[in-house]
């Protein structure tokens, strides 16, 4: 893992400004939603990006009755 060498505080209503840079960086735009995981002692955070429920692939995913599913699952799918 590399360090960035920022520090941010956490205000009082528990939120973290991200700098600029990094949102530039990782192409995180306003309103864009953020996935957090943790890992020992570390908290991470990942740009939302929807996923295939079968393969995990978010490439061409497409929402069917609330579950995204990839074209190459759904075609596999339909034989």
């Amino acid at each position: 893992m590399k360090s960035t060498g920022v520090v941010r505080r956490i205000d009082e209503l528990g939120r973290l400004v991200l700098p600029a840079e990094l949102r530039k960086l990782f192409d995180i735009g306003e309103k864009d939603a953020l996935e957090v995981y943790t890992e020992g002692d570390m908290i991470i955070l990942k740009k939302y990006e929807p996923a295939c429920i079968f393969c995990g692939d978010a490439r061409d995913v497409e929402s069917f009755k609330g579950k995204n599913i990839c074209k190459n699952c759904m075609k596999e799918m339909r034989g």
